[in-house]
């Protein structure tokens, strides 16, 4: 197990179309869109028409003729960091990062050939995590006190596909090939205890292109009962000499043994959905897990897989709709246990830890969800949601780095509380 590649993964994440995001299930948005958003992300087994096209490419077989839906998400995170030292009595006010609000586009398309053959389009920012410490007052590297180290950190991540799709009685099967472009930024200080000064770390703007596809199926009994299927593959994307510089100092430092690689992949997802629909209520189920522990880059940063589990909830009536969701998937960061002070595997854990809560918050669980839909008229029509993530609050030992006097310290400890609510709008529109 390469340990060092474990750390500098986490100092790096954040996601939008042109900006910082917090995302939920790991560094994934809960759905993409404002229907599925507003039912708590489900969309396995449920269709919202064209914008089932990242959720399930099977479902855009519930138009009727061509559908093209566009919006976005407002997206408003709270990140609360707290750094402590009990050995020097030296503890560090809270930091909020700056990365509070972030636009997320969404367009997708959907087109009916004929009666067993559909075809569709979409362009989504799908996941990510940064933050942005940048402004906050910075700690001297003093006593073995780490500080703030002003970090910012930035991944964005945005994917295309084009999903094609046949449909036969009640059973419909898709394929969506997917390309997925991706840059990362990371930009912090490192104290100097030799020279008293802050060096800055950072390699500017990395970018690549990645390649996946997706397959699903779904079977309607036509009843009111829809079953559903999903699998996404995983991408792997280089972000060249990103990783491997922002390494560098903790190298230096004797903590790894060398910089790390410059990939990151993002992981494989598979899931099961259900729907039912009874008169003008329509109840909805998703399962999914996410295999971040064989995802390179992650897997030596030992995230854990997460099982996600989405409720929805929709009412339709004449002209308009109400949505209700709930959406749940424990962290998969998670603290990494230390080992005897002299041990630079104990170290390089505590690295670890600080980077975890610092850099990569991506500790949200618990996501309650609303949203509706007003027909404007026959064909057009105005989708809302909103998403609120109560406080998850998570505190990592990080006792003193490799190199420096083991004698003497006490523990100190990181805590981040991390909050967020979110605003999606989407028009949609049937031709």
């Amino acid at each position: 197990m390469n340990i060092f590649t474990k750390v500098t993964t986490g100092i790096a994440l954040s996601m939008v179309a042109s900006t910082m995001l917090h995302a939920t299930n790991g560094d994934h948005l809960i759905a993409v869109g404002a229907k599925a958003r507003g039912m708590g992300g489900v969309g396995i087994a449920a269709s919202h028409g064209a914008e089932s096209t990242i959720s399930n490419p099977a479902m855009i077989t519930s138009i009727e003729r061509t559908q093209i839906s566009f919006g976005g998400t407002i997206f408003m995170p709270t990140i609360k960091t707290t750094i402590n030292n009990s050995a020097f009595g030296y503890p560090q006010a809270s930091i909020e990062s700056d990365a509070d609000m972030n636009m997320i586009p969404e367009v997708s398309l959907a087109h009916k050939i004929n009666d067993n053959w559909y075809i569709g389009v979409g362009m989504w920012g799908t996941a990510g995590m940064g933050v942005d410490y940048s402004k906050a007052a910075h700690t001297p590297f003093t006593n073995g006190q780490y500080g703030n180290l002003n970090m910012l950190t930035n991944l964005q991540l945005m994917q295309f596909a084009i999903p094609v799709a046949y449909k036969a009685d009640g059973l419909s099967v898709a394929v969506a090939p997917i390309m997925q472009y991706g840059n990362l930024d990371i930009n912090y200080k490192m104290p100097n205890p030799q020279t008293g000064l802050s060096d800055t770390v950072g390699a500017g703007l990395a970018q690549d292109f990645g390649f996946g596809f997706s397959i699903g199926a779904a079977y309607d009994f036509h009843n009111g009962l829809t079953v559903g299927a999903v699998y996404k593959s995983a991408i792997e994307m280089n972000y060249n000499g990103q990783l491997s510089n922002a390494t560098g100092p903790f190298v230096a430092m004797g903590i790894f043994p060398a910089p790390m690689a410059d990939t990151l992949e993002q992981p494989a997802e598979m899931g099961l959905g259900l729907s039912y629909t009874m008169g003008a209520h329509t109840f909805a189920f998703d399962y999914k897990k996410i295999k971040w522990s064989d995802a390179k880059g992650y897997k030596d940063f030992q995230w854990e897989d997460q099982d996600v589990y989405a409720i929805g909830y929709a009412y339709h009536q004449d002209n308009w709709t109400l949505r209700l969701g709930y959406n749940h998937a424990s962290s998969a960061v998670t603290e990494q246990a230390g080992a005897p002070m002299s041990s630079p595997y104990f170290a390089a854990q505590s690295a670890l830890n600080f980077f975890n809560l610092l850099g990569f918050p991506a500790t949200a669980e618990n996501h309650y969800t609303i949203g509706g839909t007003y027909e404007v008229s026959e064909k057009f029509s105005i989708d809302l949601a909103y998403v609120y993530s109560p406080s998850s609050k998570e505190t990592f030992g990080i006792p003193a780095f490799a190199g420096m006097p083991p004698q003497g310290f006490g523990t100190q400890s990181i805590t981040t509380d991390h909050e967020e609510s979110s605003l999606s709008f989407q028009l949609t529109y049937d031709f």
